[in-house]
């Protein structure tokens, strides 16, 4: 699989478990929908280079990640396989993409935990150091409700386009400190954010 230009700096034993996880959802997905794009390679270029560029930009020290509306897993298992150091929290609603979920951190052997529901069904007191959205419905929505999962200080990241970057600049309790455009990408941006203290 042509990841070696996608993930340069990883270890090799990381690179395999990139490789485990695309046969494994190139599997799943002929069964059940996880992603619209089905091929390989393009799965690699737009989810796996995705992901992996913002494992690059989590913050280092974060202990605890959690990916909001998870999906097939991105970009939450590439950022357990990039970053092993992080726990990395699924959070997924739909239960056949957290059946998968499930199946992906146990094949792989990922420090990671599947959340079978939405995220504000989790107890409050759950907060962690960064938090990923990618591909999630109602963007803003979800934002809202993600920044009461961050602690103080935590790090917000939301994979977004300048087109769709307005309706991020209202939400509260964010200040956006970055917006780094995607490789290879026309018009996408990660767009980060630190939550104010207090």
């Amino acid at each position: 699989m042509p990841h070696h230009d996608v993930s340069p700096h990883l270890p090799p034993a990381a690179v395999a478990q990139l490789d485990a996880f695309l046969a494994l959802l190139l599997r799943w997905n002929a069964r059940i929908s996880l992603t619209a794009v089905r091929d390989p390679e393009a799965i690699v270029r737009r989810h796996f280079a995705e992901s992996l560029f913002a494992a690059e930009h989590v913050p280092a020290g974060a202990a605890m990640l959690l990916d909001f509306g998870s999906g097939a897993g991105f970009p939450g298992i590439p950022i357990a396989i990039a970053r092993p150091e992080i726990a990395v929290t699924l959070a997924e609603s739909q239960s056949r993409k957290a059946a998968f979920l499930r199946e992906a951190v146990r094949t792989l052997g990922l420090r990671a935990e599947v959340w079978p529901g939405r995220v504000e069904e989790m107890p409050a007191e759950r907060v962690f150091d960064a938090v990923t959205l990618r591909a999630v419905d109602k963007m803003p929505h979800a934002c809202r409700l993600a920044v009461p999962r961050l602690a103080g200080g935590g790090w917000l990241a939301v994979f977004t386009t300048h087109a769709a970057e307005s309706t991020l600049n209202r939400l509260p309790g964010i200040r956006w400190t970055e917006a780094l455009p995607i490789p290879g990408s026309r018009q996408e941006i990660l767009r980060t954010g630190v939550r104010h203290e207090g």
